[in-house]
């Protein structure tokens, strides 16, 4: 295994050129993997994500994707259902890791400063993110292992396409040891704490086997993706199965996206070469997936449909539009008994995925239909924070809803979880709320989510620990 350093785009063995930089790595593989033309590689990618049929809601907290590296022409499709899960979300930096094809060495390689070219410009390093990486994993700079490595390279334009003005930390791992995993997933799990951070795992599946052993082979991997066997994966990895050649990638977001509690793993899509037009006699499988913190658990006991989500939504936009419209507050009646009850209900405006007003109400003090229109015309006409709607915004909204449970208190702050709790904190008669999305968000912790409701409140950071009260809730929060 340690002495297999090559690579395969589809069926096609290629070998490269060096093109290293000493900071800003110039594109190797464009032409070859993907488009050399700008215009035609943006107009790729864009069609790959516009062809991502709808999916359904991830709920939790995104931690990382394993997505697919080989030629767009083979796995572009598959690999923009991963993007395309993420895209326009507020991260601020992308840690890209992927498995050495072509230099031998130990432990892992992360590019330290400096940036990454591709036909669509140049995506600057996190300089911070990747010395705290380097710092916690004791991991060094390897030149050589990323002069020539396309595991890496093929993801930056997603990245740049999907999030722009994200930067990336490029980490490239060399032989495949349980000791590397764990030490990565260690290092990712402290420095990323507190930041807005993505984590991608760089991997292809089986290669070259007949496509019906293929797809049967990869069936079992992903049941260990899945099932989230880690260990099992890079047993695997080490002892040269042919399953995955980014399995030690894989593990090690694995482990990272489990360190705090539940999580699970959603595959997206399947795919292999041989649905691109490859040989079906030598065929390469590609998986797209998401690892989240899992919320599943934190499900709170009363439920809305779809259906009825669907409604309250349009019944949020209806009431923003009568009021921004012609000043008119609606009015609305249904039979519907979950609606008639009373519930603590916020809603929160969006426009181009920024803040535009967000009001609501703690307690369950009118029924639920009546809330909603009353809270979307408060956020749209009454934040204090913003300029009231006008009319020329209304179709650039966006809605989002919350349905809360009632109160509780807290008594210990221990309890709190981020992803299933919102916080409403009180102090010298101040108070302050925050959604329970807020933290997911903003990528924040359980500490930092104290500090920040706190601060909302207009109290010192460190109120929680010093006599304020602290209450919690749930909630059904659904958008457009």
């Amino acid at each position: 295994m340690k002495n297999r350093l090559f690579c395969f785009i589809g069926g096609c063995l290629l070998f490269a050129c060096s093109a290293f930089g000493q900071e800003v790595r110039e594109a190797v593989w464009a032409g070859q993997f993907y488009d050399r033309d700008a215009g035609q590689l943006a107009a790729r990618i864009d069609r790959f994500l516009r062809d991502v049929p709808p999916q359904p809601e991830v709920r939790g907290e995104i931690k990382a994707l394993i997505v697919p590296h080989a030629g767009y022409v083979y796995s572009g499709q598959t690999a923009a259902y991963a993007y395309n899960l993420v895209k326009g979300k507020p991260y601020d930096t992308v840690v890209i890791i992927g498995p050495s094809h072509r230099f031998g060495f130990k432990d892992c390689s992360i590019y330290p400063k400096g940036g990454f070219r591709t036909p669509l410009g140049t995506v600057a390093v996190d300089e911070a993110l990747a010395a705290e990486l380097m710092k916690r994993s004791v991991f060094k700079f390897v030149p050589e292992a990323h002069a020539e490595e396309h595991s890496v390279e093929v993801q930056v334009p997603f990245v740049q396409t999907a999030l722009p003005g994200a930067k990336i930390v490029p980490v490239v791992m060399g032989y495949p040891e349980t000791r590397t995993v764990k030490a990565l997933a260690a290092a990712l799990d402290s420095a990323c704490a507190g930041k807005k951070v993505l984590v991608i795992a760089s991997t292809d599946m089986s290669h070259f086997l007949t496509k019906d052993k293929a797809n049967a082979a990869d069936a079992k991997t992903i049941e260990l993706i899945k099932a989230l066997k880690a260990d099992e994966i890079e047993g695997k990895t080490e002892a040269g199965e042919n399953i995955l050649c980014g399995g030690s990638p894989v593990a090690a977001v694995i482990l990272y996206a489990g360190k705090h509690g539940p999580a699970r793993a959603e595959i997206l899509k399947y795919s292999d070469s041989a649905e691109a037009g490859g040989d079906v006699s030598r065929v390469v499988g590609y998986v797209s997936a998401v690892l989240v913190a899992d919320a599943g658990a934190y499900e709170p006991s009363f439920e809305l449909s779809g259906a009825e989500k669907k409604e309250l939504l349009e019944l949020a936009r209806s009431a923003v539009e009568a009021y921004v419209e012609d000043g008119r507050v609606i009015e609305y009646s249904s039979t519907n008994s979950r609606f008639l009850a009373h519930q603590g209900v916020f809603v929160t405006l969006k426009k181009r995925g920024a803040l535009r007003g967000c009001i609501g109400f703690i307690e369950p003090v009118m029924p639920l239909a009546r809330g909603v229109v009353e809270a979307a015309v408060y956020a749209a006409a009454r934040d204090v924070r913003f300029e009231p709607v006008s009319k020329a915004e209304l179709k650039s909204l966006e809605y989002e809803i919350s349905v809360l449970t009632p109160l509780e208190d807290m008594p210990d702050s221990n309890l709190v979880k981020v992803g299933k709790h919102g916080l409403v904190v009180e102090m010298n008669g101040r108070k302050g709320l925050l959604l329970p999305q807020v933290p997911v968000e903003n990528g924040w912790d359980r500490r930092t989510f104290l500090e920040q409701t706190c601060l909302k409140a207009g109290l010192p950071p460190d109120a929680w620990k010093k006599g304020a009260k602290l209450q919690s809730f749930e909630a059904i929060v659904f958008h457009e």
